[in-house]
């Protein structure tokens, strides 16, 4: 059922029909509304909700759905969340009768069997008819709780085998029927969910939505109903017409690539992502036929609509930034999800840790194999970290959770003709991480320190940002949990550059109970416990052999490269001292040992 539903949901849907014609730009302004209602929804959300995950992150995003399913208008928060939406909303347009669609509604839906992503992933959405009933879109908002009402808090159950470990799953739900509450769902879900902060979370999307939705009711009456959907199925058309002219310009041919997680969470090694990208004129197929399969596995199972949509992700990032994210990017590529694989699970499989892994290696892979197609736009859209260290504890009779989600440098690659800058990796996006000063008002914590590792960056032509080095210390006893992937097998390198540093994580640091966590953890820390989460850098981009040797240099100066790395990985030899701030190139001698080096990686076996 799961298998054929999923298919059923991604199926390419018709336009919708019009009596009405658009030029280009009445098509370009009605977009634009939709944009700035995407957008108002989000931040109506940011400020209403009530935990610090929604008003403080970002992570949250807005998007208008047309009356046939297909994605109209974005405002991106997160960019991993942008194309999933849609195929939630696409299972309550299923069952429209049954659910009784209307004016005034309001839905809710976050399974991951049914078009979601993982359960934290709540996505509220709520219809726009004419003003004669026909509908016409729905306004949807997606954002992450901070709980989900399973056995372990936030909802990622490292053992889990089953999507009921981890929490309380919702195909379609009513929250407001013709504009009246639905008090007795809206306490069921609140009395399902650990966290006080949840029921404000839930009421301001419920009032984003419902906000937005008269918005979009004042676009359609300005313009008129057929108008605005034929500006819908203009936009869309131009963006397929759009990916595939960028398509037509890739040379014709298949590139694969094979991506490793480091083990799932239980110790088994080795999870493969497969992916087959195969160009054919205006045509993208990509294909992961290939990818691990093992049943035995555990909490590595990425949804269909995860990975659907964390590859389109990746893609979007690969062509003209101008192209207008919409439904027609679909249009233009054939994604190919085998079944009863990690990129395609059987039902009721756990979900929670899929978002992270293997979600981000099916998008690490693409990128991989596309990086000699289209190196100007190969980054990887991606966050290497398995699971941040998440630190629980209890006040006042009352749960609290800091999820870790801090400020941090960590994955951020270099691509052709740019050094790896900022401190997260592109993909995440307008996501905010935590301040260290907003997450000491709210937790029992102190964070003792947040700093780059020198040569955790990937050497290359162009560098990678170095990972950071984050400790914590906790003033209470709590308790603790982790994942730790990306040692083994770290961010990959593009077009001859080198991998990104390793990520690492120590408990109870400068005791004699300290410990580095190899795989994965539920432990209780006392009162005053260090933690120490080391980042992975971002991958280099190019031969490091390559790299300007006055770049080299600052790199040294500005301590993001060793002395060591910058003779044994770049061949650049340095007087002076970093001491003094006197470092210069000592031209004749870094190009012996360049050359030295050139003839020794030569020699290694490829």
């Amino acid at each position: 059922m799961s298998f054929e539903l999923n298919r059923e949901l991604a199926a390419k849907r018709a336009p919708l029909p019009t009596t009405a014609t658009v030029d280009p730009v009445t098509a370009s302004i009605i977009r634009g509304a939709f944009e700035t209602v995407c957008f108002e929804a989000a931040t109506y959300l940011g400020r209403a909700a009530s935990s610090p995950i929604i008003n403080q992150s970002n992570e949250r995003n807005g998007s208008i759905i047309d009356a046939h399913g297909r994605l109209a208008g974005v405002s991106v928060g997160t960019p991993h969340l942008l194309f999933i939406s849609q195929l939630t909303v696409r299972y309550g347009l299923k069952f429209y009768e049954d659910y009784d669609w209307g004016p005034g509604d309001v839905f809710v839906g976050n399974d991951p069997d049914f078009g979601g992503g993982h359960l934290p992933d709540y996505n509220v959405y709520a219809p726009v008819f004419d003003d004669d009933g026909r509908l016409v879109l729905i306004q949807a908002l997606q954002a992450h709780q901070g709980d989900t009402g399973g056995k372990d808090p936030g909802g990622f159950t490292l053992e889990a085998t089953d999507i009921f470990t981890e929490g309380l799953a919702i195909p379609c739900l009513k929250l407001v029927h013709r504009g009246e509450k639905r008090r007795d769902v809206i306490k069921l879900l609140e009395r399902n969910n650990r966290f006080p902060s949840f029921a404000g979370d839930l009421a301001a999307m419920i009032g984003a939505v419902q906000h937005c939705v008269k918005l979009l009711q004042d676009v359609v009456r300005k313009w008129g109903a057929e108008t605005v959907k034929a500006a819908v199925n203009h936009n869309i058309e131009h963006t397929e017409q759009r990916f595939r002219e960028e398509i037509a310009k890739w040379p014709d041919g298949s590139y694969a690539a094979d991506v490793f997680i480091d083990h799932d969470t239980q110790g088994t090694k080795d999870v493969k992502v497969h992916v087959n990208c195969t160009v054919n004129g205006d045509q993208l197929t990509v294909d992961l036929t290939g990818s691990d399969d093992r049943p035995q596995l555990v909490g590595v199972w990425n949804t269909f609509a995860n990975s659907r949509g964390y590859a389109m992700t990746q893609l979007a990032s690969m062509i003209d930034p101008g192209i207008i994210k919409n439904e027609g990017l679909f249009h233009a590529v054939e994604i190919v999800l085998p079944e009863n694989t990690i990129v395609h699970p059987p039902i009721n499989k756990p979900a929670a840790l899929g978002s992270f892994h293997p979600a981000c290696e099916i998008i690490e892979a693409i990128c991989v194999a596309l990086a000699p197609v289209v190196p100007e736009r190969s980054c990887p859209q991606v966050y290497k970290i398995g699971m941040p260290n998440a630190v629980i504890g209890f006040r006042n009779g009352q749960m609290w959770m800091d999820q870790g989600v801090d400020s941090r440098s960590m994955d951020s690659s270099a691509v052709q003709g740019v050094d790896g800058w900022g401190a997260s990796c592109v993909g995440l996006g307008n996501l905010l991480l935590s301040e260290a000063e907003d997450a000491e008002s709210r937790f029992p914590i102190l964070n003792i320190s947040r700093e780059m590792t020198p040569d955790t960056g990937g050497a290359g032509q162009w560098r990678g940002q170095p990972g950071s080095l984050n400790v914590k210390k906790i003033l209470e006893p709590t308790m603790a949990m982790a994942w730790m992937v990306s040692s083994a097998h770290p961010l990959r390198g593009l077009c001859g550059g080198d991998d990104a540093g390793a990520y690492s994580n120590h408990f109870e640091v400068g005791t004699a109970q300290e410990r580095k966590i190899e795989l994965s953890t539920l432990a209780q820390l006392p009162g005053g416990a260090v933690i120490a989460y080391q980042h992975g850098g971002g991958g280099g981009f190019g031969p490091a052999l390559l790299r300007d040797p006055e770049a080299v240099k600052e790199d040294v100066l500005d301590e993001k490269v060793s002395l060591a790395a910058a003779r044994d990985r770049y061949g650049v030899i340095l007087t002076g001292t970093l001491e003094n701030y006197d470092l210069a190139v000592d031209v004749a001698a870094t190009a012996a040992a360049r050359r030295k080096l050139q003839a020794a990686r030569a020699a290694q076996p490829a």
